[in-house]
């Protein structure tokens, strides 16, 4: 309080000679003059009085601002926790968005490999003397929904930025219930991509939207959590899926995958009547000059009782002033300046996800059935690892919270690159069939696999979300991350592909040999990110701003310590 009162009593003088001037100073008398509020510590109404004013200038509310800024740093987790429960929920909300792609994507992957699935849209094989799904259409079926949201997440950013957070969502909601229709009612492969592409649509809205929102409505200390709770949700919408086609994988008529399907129903309905009743990111309504509703966002993130909604909004100015510009965001800005570097860095981190061991995750099964398991142990290894990805980035939030963004991702990223080496050395020992050392062999890679897939969920893949929401200029953050996500798609589709020629008998037939080229390319993402991932933990957006565009290295940013009457 002592820092507020010096800022509370310049406010207060100024707005008596205000008064004074306009020839009534006693009518504006308080019954308390500004040495009574020194010596109570009380807030005079009138300390904040610029705090929401449009027209004030940032040295008017910059000591307010200040205090924000400095009550979040010195917040802990359970004190954030207590003050902000309802952002905590809120980010949630907005994280279970995720679950529905997820689904999607795994539900696609269990389609083709279901009897009742490939004997309506499949072709005879006398080889195998079963129907299967022909190649060209299994491939597109992968990649249809992908295909769908690189369009969406493009869409995302400048319908964000334009009607809000809030607003896009819930049109993707709304938009994902309709598409859901054309799926349930396709009665033809090509019909079947069409719907999977138009579905899409909405999940790249989702994946965009998500983390930026998670980010913008907690504090400093709950962004690591609030984010990396898209990747919980990444896991639970797989763990749905085995359970659901585990269900009806024995039942030979339509239903088998009509129910799966309309399954999906189940979360868009729901999700959009409480995205409805979301407060809105205060971030995005100081941008758009709507100070009065972004404090009454605060006020329904947090405990009114326990904050200083005017305080916060005038942090929130602060920030948004510094990088003020007379243009309206567009995606051009993203590749100038120091905007060049954060874009960069969230497509970097985005993409190295396909690079450092995401795709043996996602093709957890079957590439357990390549490394010799039967096909009952590959499903009940793929639903574990499931399991154990949901716990383990749980136990990220703890490690990324503490320990640091970089400190996590460079660690877990090292790791998982020395355990696809090691993966490659398993498969590469020569061993004859039905012998005890083939049977140790397959074990060895199944094992690898399976904790490469996991520790991928305590370190890199999570870290990559609070990165993610917290790398770009505020004003950019939508079209940012829209971009970062597209880089997501755009290497994923041929990485689709390739993974699923290296680990076929008919193709590549590498099986666990694939961990020399995943650790590869997860070795060269390890040392990109070790010279140009900065640790951004624990520093407000107004110093990350500013961290940029000092351009001070990735590996000094944990040992600076800027100024808090630094705007430059």
């Amino acid at each position: 309080m002592a820092n507020r009162v010096p800022a509370a009593l310049r406010k207060w003088d100024s707005m008596k000679s205000i008064k004074a001037n306009m020839g009534n100073p006693d009518d504006f008398k308080s019954s308390g003059d500004a040495p009574e509020v020194e010596a109570t510590g009380g807030i005079s109404p009138l300390e904040h009085v610029y705090d929401l004013d449009e027209k004030a200038k940032i040295s008017d509310y910059k000591a307010d601002a200040i205090e924000a800024e400095n009550a979040e740093h010195k917040m802990g987790v359970l004190e954030a926790v207590r003050e902000y429960p309802m952002a905590s929920f809120w980010a949630f909300v907005m994280s279970f968005t995720i679950i529905m792609e997820s689904y999607d994507v795994f539900l696609i992957g269990n389609f083709v490999a279901l009897p009742a699935f490939r004997e309506k849209y499949g072709v005879f094989d006398a080889g195998t003397n079963s129907f299967v799904i022909v190649t060209k259409w299994q491939s597109a079926l992968q990649v249809s929904g992908q295909l769908g949201a690189l369009i969406g997440v493009f869409l995302a950013g400048p319908l964000t930025s334009y009607i809000g957070y809030r607003w896009a969502t819930l049109t993707g909601l709304m938009l994902l219930n309709v598409f859901i229709f054309a799926f349930y009612f396709a009665e033809s492969l090509p019909v079947i991509f069409v719907a999977q592409l138009l579905e899409g649509l909405p999940w790249g809205i989702f994946i965009a939207n998500a983390p930026a929102y998670c980010s913008e409505i907690v504090p400093i200390k709950l962004r690591a959590p609030a984010t990396q709770m898209l990747q919980m949700f990444w896991a639970i919408g797989s763990i749905i899926v085995g359970a659901v086609t585990y269900r009806y994988n024995g039942i030979n008529n339509p239903s088998a995958y009509k129910i799966p399907i309309a399954l999906q129903w189940m979360f868009p309905t729901p999700l959009a009547i409480l995205i409805f009743l979301a407060p809105e990111s205060p971030w995005w309504l100081v941008r758009k000059g709507r100070l009065q509703e972004a404090a009454h966002s605060v006020e329904r993130l947090g405990r009114r009782s326990r904050l200083n909604s005017s305080e916060t909004v005038a942090m929130m100015r602060r920030v948004v002033e510094l990088e003020k510009s007379d243009k309206e965001p567009n995606h051009l800005e993203l590749f100038k300046g120091t905007d060049l570097y954060r874009t960069l860095i969230v497509c970097g981190v985005y993409l190295a996800q396909n690079l450092t061991g995401n795709l043996i995750a996602n093709q957890a099964v079957y590439f357990f059935e390549q490394a010799g398991m039967s096909t009952n142990s590959a499903f009940a290894l793929g639903l574990i690892t499931s399991a154990l990805q949901m716990i383990f980035v749980m136990l990220s939030w703890i490690l990324t919270t503490y320990l640091g963004r970089r400190t996590i991702y460079l660690w877990g990223s090292g790791f998982n690159t020395i355990l696809l080496v090691a993966l490659g050395v398993a498969a590469s020992i020569p061993v004859t069939k039905g012998t005890p050392a083939a049977t140790a062999a397959s074990l060895a890679q199944a094992s690898l696999g399976l904790i490469i897939s996991v520790l991928f969920t305590l370190g890199p893949a999570p870290a990559s979300w609070v990165i993610i929401g917290e790398t770009s200029a505020i004003r950019l953050r939508p079209l940012t991350t829209g971009i970062g996500r597209a880089s997501y798609y755009i290497v994923e589709i041929p990485c689709i592909f390739l993974g699923s020629y290296m680990l076929n008998p008919t193709g590549g037939n590498l099986g666990g040999k694939c961990g020399y080229v995943w650790g590869a390319t997860g070795l060269l993402c390890l040392i990109t990110a070790y010279f140009y991932l900065p640790e951004m933990k624990g520093l407000s957006y107004r110093e990350i701003d500013i961290m940029f565009k000092r351009r001070i290295p990735a590996r000094k940013w944990k040992q600076t310590v800027l100024d808090v009457q630094d705007d430059e």
